[in-house]
């Protein structure tokens, strides 16, 4: 089925904002990239700034739909080896999604300038993941499966070093396969060390 006009122009102005933000591109420009004229996307949205929220509108529910939130756990695992299957299969899908990718060099440039950016990169790169790992561990440790501790302090001091190595393969692409050797062996490190067998 074809995108609609309004699906490509999002689409289009995530690939443009992620790489020249939202003051370093124009109304002209994203037009001319679709093949249309101003007025064509004027006929969808009203400004650039209702394509910037319908564009974070978007991702919200992409990456919900794809990460689970603290709302929408993903099950939690029944083994430490899960714990790290889940944890890669996370890793790999941020790092491999275009839009992920893209949606994260936008609110990485955007969250100096515009507050939803700000809050949803702290969301996004922080605080949500925290909340959703604290969820998961305490289950975890319900289960037996980790050892009684603050299930926020652990996700904190889960997710910082891997959502450091994420950025390390937006700022260097070519550590990518680096990045995610190093992301799995702490995974594997935490699960040693937290895990109760």
């Amino acid at each position: 089925m074809a995108k609609d006009t309004k699906d490509r122009i999002l689409e289009a102005a995530l690939e443009l904002f992620s790489q020249n933000g939202y003051a370093g591109t124009n109304i002209r420009e994203l037009s001319a990239s679709l093949g249309l004229v101003k007025s064509g996307i004027y006929k969808h949205f009203e400004s650039k700034e209702a394509i910037w929220d319908a564009l974070l509108d978007q991702m919200i529910a992409y990456y919900a739909e794809r990460f689970g939130s603290a709302e929408h756990l993903p099950p939690v695992p029944a083994s430490l080896e899960e714990l790290v299957t889940m944890s890669m299969n996370l890793v790999h899908i941020t790092i491999q999604d275009g839009k992920i990718i893209m949606t994260r060099k936008l609110l990485t440039i955007e969250q100096f300038r515009d507050a939803r950016a700000r809050d949803l990169a702290t969301k996004h790169f922080l605080t949500g993941l925290t909340d959703m790992f604290t969820q998961i561990f305490s289950g975890m440790m319900d289960r037996g499966l980790l050892r009684r501790d603050d299930p926020a302090m652990l996700a904190f001091a889960y997710i910082t070093p891997i959502s450091a190595l994420i950025h390390l393969c937006d700022r260097e692409p070519e550590k990518t396969a680096y990045a995610v050797k190093q992301a799995e062996a702490f995974c594997r490190h935490f699960a040693e060390i937290y895990g109760v067998n």
